[in-house]
């Protein structure tokens, strides 16, 4: 499988215009197109659990080198 980045933008509940990304671990042997179409899912599980923040967009991208995503939990699509 190959990893890649669900990157989600996400503002806090009570501050809308306080926003970050937050890149969670997607592993899957799917086009970054067909990432973001099946990301909602994840999303709304992530949100579920970080009840003080809401998604406003997301995209789906190969991790760069440099870059760690989140030791949240890998989610891994067929």
């Amino acid at each position: 499988m190959n990893a890649i980045d669900l990157v989600v933008t996400v503002c806090a509940v009570l501050s809308p215009t306080t926003c970050e990304e937050t890149h969670l671990v997607f592993s899957s042997n799917v086009s970054l197109q067909q990432c973001a179409m099946a990301a909602p899912p994840y999303i709304a599980q992530w949100v579920g659990e970080h009840p003080k923040w809401t998604a406003v967009k997301w995209r789906c991208e190969y991790p760069r080198h440099n870059q760690k995503a989140s030791a949240e939990p890998v989610w891994s699509v067929a």
